[in-house]
């Protein structure tokens, strides 16, 4: 795992968030060393993690890490994603927030990183974003082209489209993978039989999805820390480059599929915590 961290332009990131987002390689014990704060120095509040998952998954996509964050004592929620469109999506997650007291932390696996992207923009309590393989679109982007310009996902070709009708009950498409692509395009680094449980339970994304355009894009003004996997199938690795670079985020990159929650949650769960650890000091 290397880190690259980038030169944010947000005058309101302090050195202490630099601080932070430079040790998400340590291994958690030292980290959590180095980030306890000096004699006498009260922290604020603990941030809330709020994990959005993506496409084809739900909220126990983040089991892995969300058991390494509890077992540090952090509060996590992993709300349901309807994948219903960008729009809709966002603005359930949005609600989900308004209910949270104190400060939150955002992250977003997947399309669920387009999703918190244009929640936070409505969600003040929102101190920091997480993108783990995951989408970062700028305002007045679509998905689909977004992801056209930079060659390499083998999704596409997995997807299965079958009838379902939209929420306002017209017809509409859902998609899935493929039950035998799942492993090979989606996690090739997770054990076959996990990926075949995953499979099994994924859940479908409307086509409408890849067609919506951001509204907003709230990485513009909140501290962001981005986990590129460099062995992604589904969003390419340079596509996440390409995102975070423009955005000042924070970077580290892990070798892994699209599913780091399972194949490396150690280093997800780092890169959260060191987002946590920042909005606190």
């Amino acid at each position: 795992m290397t880190l690259h961290p980038s030169v944010s332009r947000r005058t309101a990131l302090t050195a202490g968030a630099a601080a932070a987002s430079t040790i998400a390689l340590a291994p958690a014990a030292t980290a959590a060393e180095r980030l306890t704060p000096a004699s006498g120095h009260i922290p604020s509040e603990q941030p809330t993690i709020v994990l959005v998952h993506g496409a084809f998954a739900d909220g126990s996509s983040w089991s892995p890490v969300i058991e390494r964050l509890q077992d540090r004592g952090h509060k996590v929620i992993a709300p349901a994603n309807p994948l219903r469109g960008l729009r809709h999506d966002a603005a359930h997650i949005a609600a989900v927030l308004a209910t949270v007291e104190g400060p939150v932390v955002l992250a977003g696996h997947s399309y669920g990183g387009a999703v918190i992207t244009e929640a936070a923009a409505n969600a003040p309590g929102v101190k920091a974003l997480v993108y783990i393989a995951a989408f970062m679109p700028d305002a007045g982007e679509v998905l689909g082209e977004l992801s056209a310009r930079f060659p390499g996902s083998q999704l596409a070709p997995a997807l299965a489209q079958v009838p379902s009708p939209a929420p306002d009950g017209t017809p509409g498409l859902d998609l899935y993978i493929r039950t035998e692509e799942f492993h090979r395009v989606f996690a090739q680094d997770v054990p076959r039989r996990t990926a075949r449980t995953l499979a099994a339970v994924q859940r479908p994304l409307t086509a409408t999805a890849f067609g919506d355009r951001v509204t907003a894009a709230a990485w513009h003004d909140l501290p962001s820390w981005v986990l590129v996997s460099t062995q992604d199938r589904g969003i390419p690795p340079e596509l996440q480059r390409f995102q975070a670079r423009r955005a000042g985020s924070r970077t580290v990159e892990v070798r892994s599929s699209h599913l780091p929650l399972h194949s490396a949650p150690g280093s997800v769960a780092s890169l959260i915590r060191a987002a946590s650890d920042a909005v606190r000091h």
